[in-house]
């Protein structure tokens, strides 16, 4: 989950301490470019499988790794295909918590953009500048260490994203800022976890640092900052495959380690605790206690 940072839950809500996120990313940089890299583009979110896919897990770890960036891709060009996004046209898109930059180098690419990408560690910043010197998008891609909820642009984007990190922000202001940054017209697509089954949310919050929502709370304040919903897909079904991979390289990683004593990212315990939590990630999807969903809002004024 790419992150942006964020504020203080309203009092209503249960303590969330915001200044734990950008300690949590900034600790798993390397973690991430071991397991989603070498890059240049690198993801920190759920990728897109076929849908009822039970793949082979006793394969190698390089072809884990492969499966794992493949569907990350997959759905990244899965929805900007959904929301009929134009290639090549002039687009200046805001990537909100954009991580070590796989989102805004997609989009630099495939699409032509200009990005400027909020992150919320500092340390990310040289890794995406590099990353997209490789890619040959150094000119169409700008880090930024920001916080979302202060940035004072406005009307200067065609487009904002938010993969997987507006969980970790206030929805209200979230969508306001952006809806004052966006040109008239603008779009807005997000990729997020709901809420189905609240007794769940304790266990992803806390694991993830996070502050997951519910598809009403993210309607709602999307409609009061001047945003309507055009599309709201559910590709559940199609992501819970990737805890299934993602588990199968942690024991892999695991597995490579005891047997050559070669040091990894990731510390033993740390690989355990990863793949005890996956089994329940994988439990969570496939029964829809949460759902990922798609959302693309566009801001009123076209």
């Amino acid at each position: 989950m790419d992150s942006g940072l964020l504020i203080q839950a309203p009092s209503n809500e249960r303590a969330f301490d915001e200044s734990q996120v950008p300690l949590y990313y900034s600790r798993k940089t390397n973690d991430i470019l071991q397991k989603y890299g070498p890059g240049p583009r690198v993801h920190f979110h759920v990728g897109l499988f076929e849908k009822d896919a039970r793949l082979n897990t006793t394969v190698s770890q390089a072809v884990l790794k492969r499966r794992i960036s493949a569907s990350q891709e997959a759905i990244l060009s899965h929805a900007a295909r959904s929301w009929g996004v134009p290639s090549g046209e002039p687009l200046h898109l805001l990537d909100i918590g954009c991580g070590v930059g796989g989102g805004s180098l997609y989009w630099a690419q495939e699409y032509g953009a200009t990005v400027t990408g909020l992150t919320v560690a500092p340390e990310h910043l040289p890794v995406i500048r590099d990353f997209a010197r490789q890619a040959g998008v150094a000119d169409r891609v700008t880090p930024r260490h920001a916080d979302i909820h202060e940035l004072g642009d406005q009307r200067l984007y065609d487009a904002a994203y938010a993969n997987e990190s507006s969980g970790y922000m206030d929805r209200e202001r979230l969508f306001q800022v952006v809806a004052r940054a966006l040109k008239p017209g603008g779009w807005f697509g997000i990729q997020e976890h709901f809420i189905c089954r609240p007794e769940w949310t304790g266990f992803i919050d806390g694991y993830y640092k996070t502050r997951l929502g519910t598809l009403t709370e993210y309607i709602t304040a999307a409609e009061a900052a001047g945003f309507e919903l055009e599309q709201d897909e559910d590709v559940t079904d199609r992501v819970t495959e990737f805890w299934v991979q993602s588990m199968a390289w942690n024991t892999a990683e695991l597995d490579r380690v005891e047997a050559t004593g070669i040091p990894s990212a990731w510390s033993r315990d740390r690989l355990r605790e990863s793949t005890i939590a996956h089994g329940k990630l994988f439990r969570i999807w496939r029964d829809h206690a949460m759902e990922t969903r798609l959302l693309f809002f566009r801001l009123a004024g076209s």
